[in-house]
């Protein structure tokens, strides 16, 4: 019998200590549409105090975390990696109650966030400055140095995959960090900040507060004392995000969605891509910024792309996350409500609904599912080609040739991702260059998560790279020393 669940305290994490706040919020879960504990609810005054520790951890005289050389650093997240893995079922779980997604995906991102510890723990005292050439009587040196206090503001789709990809990366650069959690969805990111509590993580380093966007998140992102700012969410927050913080001039990274398509042409192995066709759009029930959502398709092998792709949809089964199914609900009743008017929209303007999958038995009336669904029959420059729908809804068009095939995977605003199935070398090669995305995959999508790929958007999708190197070079900034030495 599985034991009751535990959840984290309701508090803010500010300069090692758990604070209770006066105000708290209430925690739903999406299986079930059933209120199953509280988190705090941050305002600005628990803001100043996060930022005021994180600044002392960072440059005052008594911040044990300025102290830290590289090597002690890395040494730490790659303890805290262990710890995280050894927590791992626990942290599971949370995450599959909070999200509503399948346990085997929780399961996932709960690896993926000790991978990302793990990678940046190994990279930590490997980042360094360059040597420049120059006049004869000059040394000259670049160092890279962290920012500082670096602000976080993640989703609550992947809150502890995201939390993995933005705390261990600035940590491991030296900074410390106020990170404001989605109040959907932030019980797994509060147990990792208990973890890293019980773990040594000296005071300051690492602060919460959770609470409401237009409350904890609008006075972090404008605080006079942050000084960088990294953003995952809506195009519409991360402009008044940025707005914000440029009144301060801090550089900001944002990552604001997608609307990623698929191409299939008539040489493509069908076989190895119609898993990757369905996975790309109903994992996390297609609330995932870089989704494959759109899928173009050559018309010589139309017909049989959209019938095997009808045949897997009509099998897919719904269900609370614990069961375990094919796809968990949507976030919370806001979400299910828009998306289901969108697809009445759709409906009235003659979209056909090819094929959706099916809600398991005896599953509970009040989860916020909506089936995933395959559409077709889309007028060109439709809003289910535009707008991110963000949820498990596939829009298929059908393409001529190649140069049709590009123009299709441009014709929107977002530029987050793109999957390329053909096994024409030279075609996978100009498509990836004229594809207008921060990332290309041929013959595979998502590259099993990508740890150690750099990731971002153009356009509408966003600035700036996490992940990788790139996104451990992102939380410092660069100081060049000319040393004349005659």
């Amino acid at each position: 019998m599985t034991e009751p669940l535990e959840y984290p305290r309701p508090q803010a994490l500010i300069g090692g200590e758990w604070v209770t706040t006066p105000h708290t919020l209430e925690v739903e879960t999406p299986s079930r549409g059933e209120v199953i504990t509280r988190i705090a609810r941050c305002q600005a005054a628990e803001v100043g105090a996060a930022v005021q520790a994180a600044r002392q951890a960072f440059s005052g005289e008594l911040g044990e975390w300025a102290s830290w050389t590289a090597r002690r650093r890395s040494e730490w997240l790659l303890g805290f990696a262990a710890t995280i893995e050894a927590d791992h079922e626990r942290l599971a779980r949370l995450e599959c109650a909070d999200t509503g997604k399948p346990m085997t995906q929780a399961r996932g991102d709960i690896t993926a966030c000790a991978r990302y510890f793990r990678f940046y723990g190994g990279a930590a005292d490997k980042l360094h400055g360059e040597t420049i050439p120059f006049e004869n009587d000059f040394a000259v040196m670049t160092l890279r140095e962290p920012y500082g206090v670096c602000a976080q503001i993640i989703p609550w789709n992947y809150p502890a995959q995201i939390f993995g990809r933005c705390v261990a990366a600035a940590l491991a650069a030296g900074n410390t960090v106020v990170l404001k959690p989605a109040e959907d969805a932030c019980l797994s990111v509060l147990r990792l900040a208990e973890l890293a509590v019980e773990q040594g993580l000296p005071a300051g380093a690492l602060n919460l507060v959770p609470g409401l966007g237009h409350e904890a998140g609008a006075a972090l992102s404008a605080h006079p004392d942050i000084d960088h700012l990294s953003f995952t969410g809506s195009p519409e927050t991360g402009t008044l995000v940025t707005q914000a913080a440029a009144e301060h001039h801090v550089p900001v990274t944002m990552e604001l969605g997608g609307k990623s398509p698929q191409l299939v042409f008539d040489d493509a192995d069908l076989d190895a891509a119609l898993p990757f066709l369905v996975r790309g759009i109903i994992q996390n029930a297609g609330q995932t910024c870089s989704a494959g959502s759109r899928l173009l398709v050559q018309r010589s092998v139309a017909d049989r792309v959209l019938e095997r792709l009808a045949e897997r949809f009509s099998a897919l089964r719904c269900d609370v996350g614990e069961a375990d199914a094919d796809c968990g609900p949507l976030i919370n009743a806001r979400q299910k409500a828009k998306l289901e008017a969108r697809l009445e929209a759709a409906a009235r303007d003659g979209i056909r609904t090819l094929a959706q999958g099916q809600m398991a038995e005896r599953a509970p009336a009040g989860g916020h599912f909506v089936m995933p669904r395959v559409l077709t029959d889309i007028p060109a420059g439709h809003e289910v080609l535009r707008e991110e729908l963000f949820g498990p809804v596939l829009a298929v068009q059908v393409f001529e040739d190649e140069a049709e095939a590009l123009a299709l995977a441009n014709a929107t605003d977002f530029g987050l991702c793109a999957g390329i199935w053909t096994r024409d070398g030279g075609r996978q090669l100009r498509l990836a260059k004229g594809i207008r995305s921060g990332q290309v995959f041929v013959n595979n999508y998502g590259a099993a998560g990508g740890i150690e790929l750099p990731f971002g958007g153009v356009g509408r999708s966003g600035h700036g790279r996490e992940k990788g190197f790139e996104g451990l070079r992102s939380y410092t900034r660069i100081k060049t020393v000319a040393l004349h030495h005659g």
